[in-house]
């Protein structure tokens, strides 16, 4: 067994446009920890959200290696990155995503069901996540009869029901207010720590970066680990 949940090792991403190649990550190296939640940062178009889709096994990377809990994941093929991404990874979209034709507690039990979870089991655990969410008296409204930060919470009960080793987030409070921001961000960090998860959080709130664990930058596809270091004033204001 591993002593870490994610580890990227020299990953890198190319893209051709045309005649041009474009390197949106180049070299990346990250480990994260069991229970380590990690901050992602950079500017818009540094690789955040190609980061993560690769981390998240929805991506290829061009070169490098992805490992899980010490297990090979990179090469892969479709089919057993499916089941890989079921065992191991919740994901939390800066748009939440839901099925508008059911409500609440059946968005967050269907993804257990897919899973073999019994029904049973799956709506126990779809109410505690509701209610610990502070969602329990809307449970069962329909996505559209809820507010923006409501539907955001759904869909991180939704991404953690099936009790992933990793969570990952793109920007998962970037389409809410700010008052909203803050409350709905607030509660998936002290969640995720409650659960015990490892989480990579992609963000452009400094602040909200500060409240974790340990944070690291992007920019120009090249990852900067900061080893618990802080993002400063005067670098603000261009993340």
């Amino acid at each position: 067994m591993s002593n870490l949940t994610l580890e990227l090792k020299g990953i890198n991403k190319t893209f051709k446009q045309g005649d041009n190649v474009l390197e949106v990550l180049k070299n990346v190296n990250l480990k994260i920890k069991p229970k380590e939640v990690v901050a992602l940062i950079g500017p818009s178009g540094s690789g955040k959200s190609t980061l993560l889709q690769i981390a998240g096994l929805l991506e290829q990377p061009t070169d490098g290696e992805i490992y899980m809990n010490g297990e090979i994941c990179s090469g892969k093929n479709d089919h057993i990155r499916t089941l890989m991404r079921r065992e191991y990874l919740g994901f939390v979209y800066q748009f939440h995503n839901l099925l508008p034709d059911f409500d609440a507690l059946e968005n967050v039990i269907i993804p257990q069901l897919i899973g073999g979870i019994k029904y049973k089991e799956a709506e126990n655990k779809a109410r505690w996540l509701l209610n610990r969410l502070g969602l329990g008296d809307r449970e069962h409204h329909r996505p559209a009869e809820l507010s923006g930060g409501e539907q955001q919470r759904v869909a991180i009960a939704r991404a953690l029901a099936n009790t992933p080793q990793l969570l990952l987030a793109d920007e998962p409070t970037g389409n809410l207010d700010p008052n909203t921001s803050d409350n709905v961000f607030f509660t998936l960090l002290e969640v995720v720590k409650e659960t015990g998860l490892s989480a990579l959080i992609a963000t452009h709130n400094i602040e909200l970066a500060h409240k974790m664990d340990r944070e690291v930058t992007l920019k120009d596809g090249v990852l900067k680990d900061l080893r618990g270091g802080k993002i400063t004033t005067t670098e603000k204001n261009f993340y």
